[in-house]
């Protein structure tokens, strides 16, 4: 260049505008930081950054330069203070830029402080607003509001920020959050989040040992936990801890609620706030099924229920009305019940309820699944809904306090499945229908329906049918709707198909009434009156709709996707999909969600009985039911290779005749499993017979992850016993053998040793007899890990190592990483910790070898136990914390909570005792493998950690639960535990 001066360059029109300077950011709820964008900014010296720190707290006011030197060094400032002030204010200026930091009447401010530019002002508006909306009774939003406010703390407020000031607002800070966790856990309690509570609230009694709010809020969230005497030694803890550090007694709310738990007082079980508060969202339930347009007479009934519904709908209201509806299947219970709901709907402007509780069928619906339904229906968050029935019908009852809901429960069982639906207080009302008479239902309102009368049932023919062709053929009309016994659902099926085909006469129909062979006797004999109604239905389908129909009403499952149909159906999704919305239309099937399919209870047994008499050649049903057995076996091995690479399962499993669902990625194999998990079982069941048991205990195999993740394992466990007895009967050795494993799994997950190693013997037995690798390598493999867990590590070596060779055998690297893992588990408990950890890093290579993310967590459980042992906790931590993230996507919720259980061992003997407690907790709440004896173990963990911590009744407690645990199964570990309880009085 050559120094002239440099002329600025014009901006040319249409030229991009200059960028607008992104704004500058400041944290001081955690260490004082400063962002302009994404950059972090270099704040400086500490007492630079406590310069900062003063300036951002007045929150854009002016501070003098004297109260800045008192805030910096209050009575000592050093003789330099106010050159120091400013020199630390200029090289803020620079680093925050033009504008951010300035010089005012001889003191200093940071402007342009606006919305989200400084964390605190942020959780301040954030807790105003969470004070807002719960003024308002919404705690939903309140909670989210306070949550995200202490989300913005990132550690002690104003780290490593020197001065008298800092110190001061350190503790003001800390103490306001605090006051916000204790408002968030208070309205956590009040939507019925206490289970989850527990954990935190230990976490934080340790930490905070004589914040009373917070042991009071602990104790409730036990007690409503079902954990009444260890919310009693909280008390007891709390009062002697008192006492010691400040000689004084709790207070007197603390004191209260003693008394109350010691009385059982019952207000203690629900919310104590207005309990409508968890379920105030802006959308209110609206459930009710459309009403038929075609509704035809009942009108006494409809005045009769009407009236009783106005008793609970009228302001002064003191009942909450019950009516009850009984009669045959058909008779239009449903209908009605609908008609008159939809009536009364403006008498409850708080919503209204409907639920079909599948009382005919062989699984009735479970009232706690329902009452999840409503409570998410009425705007409870899935996180607020407890896990027990007990728990759910407290909060159901106290969302719908205060509130008009009517609920219609529809296809009830018996009034034990109704009871824990119904709401507790005035105002509310419910309609329920069922096969039998509900006498034992306290309160209720019985009707007994009966069918039409012969002038209602020809006037819903002639709606459905059309007037001009009933006139022209009364006399036929009058037949038809006798010949259906005026039977509602039998008239509106025979109508419907008569509407749907103008070329037919109503003689037509009758003349196909009259020819039914037993159709007048099963008309008069109650539910086989249905039968006759669907029969008429039947006859009408063409050939392919009727085949669809006796087919798909063979399996057990509760419904059905189409990729299934279509394999039971053999035919391509296209036309099987074409089918059963034929089926839908004709009201003989229902379509339960998008691609999902469904009978009526007593449709499906129509469907079998249609199959069993005309289904030809016979075994065309056993080849339908073969299909369905090779498509759930072919996809779950799919499943299964996906998540375990490598591993020879999948080899040894009986070949199949279909291909399977094929997924475009790993979570929707283990979506498809989880959703299928009903049906799965249903058709392993079903398929117990001798030529496709095999099949059938192999998909019990290739569905494992049902066992593991928890949430299917009682009914796995039962299907595969019932494939054990079967194999059993039949003398088929292979099979049993595979059977007998898979049950020792199942049986070693619930903590049931000694029965799961019966199963183990006798599959070892049959594994040599068979030649079965499978068995050979699994089967050695279990039973290693269970004379482990029965304190005989000698055994359990020698069966492992018998593992090993049968999976090296095999080739089955996968099972030899699993064998090495549970070895040095083995070793561990031998005290030979440094082979331990050379086996489980064998097992880690194979896993890393063979891609196997999913598995590897499971010898990173093993390498975390055995560096535990070793001594070396952080690697043992950062193991265990890997193995952890995986459990939790992969959802095997019972190994997520054996992990907890590890994790708090580790920190237990670092000594960080509240920590140990809190992943103690969470390990209660998720649940673990090893079932109650693991609770056991959990239990007297905790209790240790809670000795630590000096809260010594509460520990008492925890040893008094598990001794109680260990002492039902006769576990030896109920010795070593009663030396920690002496003689005391039970509190």
């Amino acid at each position: 260049m050559d120094g002239a001066p440099r002329v600025p360059e014009q901006r040319r029109p249409g030229s991009a505008a200059v960028a607008e300077p992104e704004a500058t950011r400041f944290g001081v709820l955690g260490p004082v930081r400063a962002w302009r964008g994404a950059q972090t900014l270099n704040t400086g010296s500490p007492q630079q950054r406590a310069l900062l720190a003063a300036l951002l707290l007045r929150e854009g006011r002016t501070a003098t330069a004297a109260e800045l030197i008192d805030a910096l060094w209050s009575t000592e400032p050093p003789s330099q203070a106010l050159a120091a002030v400013r020199t630390y204010a200029s090289r803020l200026r620079k680093v925050l830029g033009p504008g951010v930091l300035v010089s005012e009447s001889g003191g200093y401010a940071v402007r342009g402080l606006g919305e989200g530019a400084l964390d605190l002002a942020t959780a301040q508006e954030l807790a105003a607003e969470a004070d807002k909306a719960r003024g308002t009774g919404d705690l939903r939003s309140a909670r989210e509001a306070l949550g995200r406010a202490l989300a913005l703390w990132d550690g002690e407020p104003l780290a490593g920020v020197p001065g008298p000031y800092a110190e001061a607002q350190r503790v003001r800070l800390e103490e306001w959050r605090l006051q916000l966790l204790e408002s968030r856990l208070d309205m956590d309690l009040e939507q019925g989040c206490h289970a989850e509570a527990v954990s935190e609230l230990t976490a934080l009694t340790a930490a905070h040992p004589l914040r009373e709010r917070l042991r009071e809020l602990l104790m409730l969230a036990l007690y409503r936990s079902g954990r009444q005497a260890e919310a009693l030694a909280v008390y007891a803890d709390t009062r002697r801890l008192l006492d010691e550090e400040l000689g004084v007694e709790p207070r007197p709310g603390l004191r209260e609620l003693q008394q109350r738990i010691l009385q059982a007082d019952p207000a203690l079980a629900e919310p104590s706030a207005p309990a409508a508060e968890p379920a105030v969202v802006a959308v209110r339930p609206a459930q009710l099924p459309a009403s038929v347009p075609d509704f035809t007479g009942r009108a006494a009934f409809v005045d009769e229920l009407s009236e009783v519904l106005a008793s609970a709908s009228e302001a002064e209201g003191r009942v909450m009305a019950v009516s009850a509806l009984a009669g045959i299947g058909g008779v239009g219970k449903t209908t009605l019940a609908v008609h008159v709901a939809h009536r009364a709907r403006s008498a409850f402007p708080d919503g209204q309820l409907y639920v079909d509780l599948q009382g005919a069928g062989p699984r009735s619906a479970e009232p706690e699944t329902v009452l999840g339904s409503f409570l998410r229906a009425l705007g409870t968050a899935d996180s607020a809904i407890p896990d027990s029935l007990e728990e759910r019908a407290a909060l159901y009852r106290s969302v719908l306090d205060g509130r008009r809901v009517l609920l219609l429960l529809d296809n009830a069982k018996d009034a034990a499945q109704v009871r824990p639906l119904l709401p507790g207080t005035e105002g509310c009302a419910a309609l329920v229908t069922s096969r039998v008479r509900m006498v034992d239902l306290a309160g209720a309102h019985l009707v007994d329906l009966d069918v039409m009368s012969p002038d209602e049932a020809l006037a819903l023919f002639t709606k459905i049918v059309g007037d001009e062709r009933v006139t022209a053929e009364r006399e036929a009309a009058l037949d038809v709707v006798a010949a259906c016994g005026f039977l509602p659902l039998a008239i509106r099926i025979a109508a419907s198909r008569l509407a749907a085909r103008r070329t037919w006469t109503v003689s037509v129909l009758a003349a196909k009434l009259a020819d039914e062979r037993r159709r007048l006797d099963e008309l008069q004999a109650g539910d086989l009156a249905v039968k006759a109604t669907f029969e008429l239905g039947y006859g009408q389908l063409e050939p392919a709709q009727a085949r669809a129909f006796r087919l798909l009403g063979l399996a057990d499952g509760p419904d059905m996707s189409l990729a299934a149909a279509a394999a039971v159906l053999d035919l391509p999704p296209e036309d099987t999909e074409d089918l059963l919305e034929s089926l839908v239309d004709t009201s003989l099937l229902e379509s339960a969600a998008p691609g999902r399919y469904r009978f009526h209870d007593l449709v499906r047994l129509y469907a079998r009985s249609c199959a069993e008499r005309d289904e030809q050649p016979p075994s065309e049903r056993e080849a339908a039911m073969s299909r369905l057995l090779d498509f759930y076996l072919a996809t779950a091995a799919r499943v299964y290779a996906i998540e375990r690479p490598g591993d020879r399962t999948v080899d040894h499993l009986e070949a199949t005749d279909r291909p399977g669902q094929e997924f475009v990625d790993d979570a929707r194999a283990l979506d498809w499993l989880h959703a299928e998990a009903a049906c799965i079982l249903a058709c392993v069941q079903q398929s117990c017979a001798a030529p496709t048991l095999r099949k059938s205990v192999d998909l019990l195999l290739a569905s494992k992850d049902l066992a593991e993740s928890g949430a299917s394992a009682l009914r796995y466990g039962a299907v595969t016993q019932a494939a054990r007895d079967a194999a059993a009967a039949l003398g088929d050795a292979h099979a049993e053998g595979r059977a007998r494993t898979t049950l020792a799994q199942v049986l070693s997950h619930a903590g049931r040793f000694e029965e799961a190693g019966v199963e183990t013997e006798r599959a070892i037995e049959l594994g040599r007899i068979t030649g079965d690798p499978w068995t050979c390598g699994n089967a050695h493999n279990e039973q290693g890990i269970i004379t482990n867990c029965l304190n005989r590590p000698s055994v359990s070596e020698s069966h492992l190592l018998e593992a090993i060779k049968a999976f090296r055998a095999d080739g089955n690297r996968p099972g030899e990483a699993s064998a090495l893992c549970n070895l040095s588990r083995v070793l561990v408990s031998l005290e030979r910790v440094s082979s331990a950890i050379d086996l489980v890093r064998e097992g880690i290579a194979i896993y890393d070898e063979l891609g196997l993310t999913f598995r590897l967590a499971n010898a990173q459980y093993a390498l975390g136990i055995a560096l535990g042992h070793d001594g070396r906790h952080d690697e043992a931590l950062e193991e265990l914390s890997a193995a952890l993230y995986t459990f939790t996507v992969n959802r095997q919720r019972l190994w997520e909570g054996t992990t907890h259980f590890r994790i708090a061992q580790v920190h237990l003997s670092t000594g960080l005792p509240a920590r140990a407690a809190q992943h103690a907790e969470q390990a209660l709440t998720t649940g673990c493998i090893g079932g109650e004896w693991m609770r056991a173990n959990i239990l007297t963990l905790l209790g240790h950690s809670l000795e630590s911590l000096g809260q010594t009744d509460r520990a008492r407690a925890c040893w008094r639960d598990a001794l109680a645990i260990y002492e039902c199964a006769g576990s030896p570990e109920a010795d070593r535990l009663r030396g920690l309880l002496p003689s005391v009085a039970v509190l």
